[in-house]
């Protein structure tokens, strides 16, 4: 592997493109301290000090700390993932989008520009609430977090809110382009390893002061290796249904007679369960930081991380939407029929419909599998933080894009080599991504 990294330095667009995604990922940690106008930050880190748990915990995680900050950077890509997935799911429904989703690469830039419109509505919506509940907040000692309310401060906060989401959006568009990796992708890895940092002191903290031994220190270590371990093994796994095609004598030439296979990922959904599930069951949370009414207080503390509620909600919205996001981008029907016109069948299967119950049977059942392993990584965060006092969170949504995110960009990074001819990271086998 140390091999593989030092050829990095052999290839010199490779080396460009790794220059490039390193300085826009540091512009944008960079962007992520610069504050926005107006804001008493005591007061602010005082309020989400207390609102871990809630969707502004959960939204503070993907900015890298730069929401709980108020900087320029606050909202993050969020907006763009939200009009993401929106769009996806309007595909389904919206013959137009489904149209434009099949034209090739004319379809997808539009798709993409729908994308950018739809994040800057989001952010505009999203920005007036963040200025309305600003101007609500306190902090403990009753002082306000917004130094002169008012509407020329929620409109300044709106629009350096949505500006800032857009250059975000630019960011992880100009590394993609010409960087490595996924930029939008990266944006979010960046954001989530900024606070290992952080995680680390508070562990030596803990550690200094006696309330953790070594041996726990040493177990939780233990674990994390395991637990990684076991993500990057069930992130590559994948049930393998083979085809084959039936030989085509066209002229003098002989076409087909091949065999291939459909490879189905036991996750295929990805995150998008845990992030859904997560914004659902925490909404009760954070409705009750803005409203001091006793029973939305006690909804919220019963769906609070930690609570036995708060766990079979949670496992229960994962395992639905699993099933329910990979029923929508992956259509057994439209799989079987392009089979059945290039000739293609499944060994002991007959084409066309049977062919698509065959796929979708297999499908379901790799899927909750693959929901039982999502649920058990999410669920992880809990267990430590009450059972071994563990100071930050390790486990859920944010390892899951990190370990992706990780496994995507080195599988890119060794086609960069091995198409140069360079040995990659791994001498034996490739380093296979999530895709």
């Amino acid at each position: 592997m140390l091999t593989g990294f030092q050829n990095i330095t052999k290839i010199p667009e490779l080396k460009r493109r790794m220059m490039m995604t390193v300085a826009l990922l540091a512009v944008y940690r960079i962007g992520a301290h610069v504050p926005t106008p107006g804001i008493n930050n005591e007061a602010l880190a005082a309020f989400f000090k207390a609102a871990q748990g809630t969707l502004l915990g959960l939204f503070d995680m993907f900015s890298g700390g730069a929401l709980r900050q108020l900087s320029v950077f606050a909202l993050g890509i969020m907006p763009y993932i939200s009009a993401s997935i929106i769009l996806q799911l309007l595909t389904v429904v919206i013959p137009h989008l489904e149209r434009l989703s099949k034209e090739g690469d004319a379809g997808r830039k539009k798709i993409t520009q729908y994308t950018r419109y739809g994040t800057v509505v989001l952010s505009l919506i999203q920005g007036f609430g963040i200025a309305f509940g600003l101007e609500s907040m306190t902090g403990p000692g009753g002082e306000m977090v917004v130094l002169h309310p008012g509407w020329g401060f929620r409109i300044i906060t709106v629009i350096t809110l949505t500006a800032g989401t857009a250059f975000i959006m630019w960011l992880g568009e100009q590394i993609t382009e010409y960087g490595i990796g996924n930029g939008i992708s990266l944006i979010i890895y960046a954001g989530i390893v900024a606070g290992l940092p952080e995680a680390f002191i508070g562990t030596m903290r803990l550690m200094s002061s006696g309330e953790m031994t070594i041996f726990i220190a040493l177990m939780i270590l233990v674990m994390m290796v395991i637990v990684v371990a076991f993500i990057i093994f069930m992130e590559r796994g994948q049930r393998r249904i083979t085809v084959q095609y039936a030989k085509r004598v066209v002229g003098r030439r002989v076409y087909g007679g091949q065999n291939t296979h459909i490879p189905l990922k036991i996750n295929t959904s990805g995150v998008i369960p845990p992030i859904f599930a997560s914004s659902i069951i925490m909404f009760p949370a954070t409705v009750a930081n803005f409203i001091d009414v006793p029973w939305v207080q006690a909804a919220a503390a019963m769906v609070a991380p930690g609570h036995w509620l708060y766990n079979v909600l949670y496992v229960g919205f994962i395992i639905f939407f699993c099933f329910f996001y990979t029923a929508i981008v992956f259509n057994p029907i439209d799989v079987a029929d392009n089979m059945k016109k290039h000739g293609g069948f499944i060994p002991g299967i007959r084409p066309g419909r049977p062919t698509a119950e065959y796929i979708d049977k297999v499908l379901s059942r790799i899927t909750l599998g693959g929901a039982i392993y999502v649920s058990v990584v999410c669920i992880l965060p809990t267990l430590l933080i009450q059972k071994f006092n563990v100071p930050f969170y390790f486990g859920g949504t944010a390892l899951l894009i990190v370990i992706g995110v990780a496994m995507d960009t080195l599988a890119q990074i060794e086609a960069h080599m091995l198409s140069r001819h360079y040995e990659g990271f791994l001498k034996k086998g490739k380093m296979g991504g999530r895709r």
